[in-house]
């Protein structure tokens, strides 16, 4: 029986590799749009979309990112948009309309996001909030509504970066909820695009080296986000604690950080040019074998596991 169960899986196995090694035709006819392309992993997928032979429409945040690009390579194409700024969505969207023509847009990439500010949700206001979902959550939307029309008539890809924490949530603040949003719009839009043709894939990676894993500029967010804080909430932690959660995040950080980015560009990838990709993507060990292992854990095992491993509150009761 067990040998049984074992050529079954290994047929299995089998099957889906032959499946997934399979790749769309024409890839010199075929425009992707990919956003956040200044840093990390949009700016390593456009270099390497590049080089496999699609047109790459690599969307900037700042004029360094595109000159940089452009020394790299004559044939990318780059242009600004800020995904937060609605009226620089449009004119994105606008221009890449006259760059497609009739072909429309094979892919769009929704790669661009920030991780601050992140605290403690009692640190933090609605305007904390505001700025982080305005760039992870609705720049999402807002980038795939205004290339929707163009995917349609190719017939082809929405692939958006979510992370495995948009599975699980270990700490506070609003990285997590947006990433949660990112996965139900994904969820969403990959049932209402299913009969059009369009597949519509998600990205989770675990802990990668990027800008948005940069522990100096977390810490120094960090920091200035403790120095506003009214002093009845700082009494509430005690004394020592930002060096405590300090530690705490060398710590994790030092443990997980994967400096390999291609891991994740070789999904985004395989997302776009496979012939039949995968619905989730998730990257990392940390990924694969921690964070997400737990999400299917009952919450009072989760969290034992997160308040065990927080930094300790130290208050003295009167």
């Amino acid at each position: 029986m067990f040998l049984y169960i074992l050529g079954l899986a290994a047929l299995w196995f089998v099957y889906r590799w032959y499946k997934e090694i399979q790749r769309v035709p024409n890839k010199q006819d075929k425009y992707v749009f990919i956003t956040g392309c200044d840093t990390g992993f949009g700016n390593v997928l456009a270099r390497h979309l590049d080089k496999l032979g699609f047109h790459v429409i690599a969307g900037c945040y700042t004029e360094k990112g595109e000159d940089e690009l452009k020394k790299l390579s004559d044939s990318i194409k780059t242009l600004h948009v800020d995904v937060a700024d609605s009226a620089s969505v449009k004119k994105a969207a606008a221009l890449i309309k006259t760059l497609v023509g009739h072909k429309g847009l094979w892919a769009v990439v929704n790669n661009a996001g920030v991780s601050l500010p992140s605290a403690p949700n009692d640190w933090l206001t609605i305007d904390d909030y505001k700025i982080m979902l305005n760039v992870n959550l609705c720049g999402v939307i807002d980038v795939t509504l205004g290339v929707l029309p163009l995917i349609k008539k190719a017939r082809g890809r929405v692939v958006n970066v979510a992370s495995v924490f948009g599975r699980i949530s270990p700490f506070g603040g609003p990285y997590c909820v947006s990433k949660y949003g990112v996965e139900a719009f994904n969820d969403t839009l990959r049932l209402n695009m299913a009969q059009f043709g369009v597949k519509v894939l998600c990205i989770e990676p675990g802990f990668f080296k990027t800008n948005v894993t940069n522990t100096k500029l977390i810490k120094d967010d960090l920091s200035k986000i403790w120095d506003r804080l009214p002093q009845d909430v700082k009494d509430d932690y005690g004394p020592g604690f930002l060096e405590r959660a300090f530690s705490k995040l060398d710590g994790r950080f030092n443990q997980l950080l994967d400096g390999d980015l291609m891991k994740v560009v070789s999904c985004m990838e395989h997302a776009i040019s496979a012939v039949h990709p995968r619905t989730r993507y998730s990257v990392g060990w940390d990924a694969k074998f921690l964070w997400l292992p737990l999400s299917y854990l009952p919450s009072c095992i989760t969290d034992y596991f997160f308040l065990k491993d927080a930094p300790e509150i130290n208050v003295s009761v009167p």
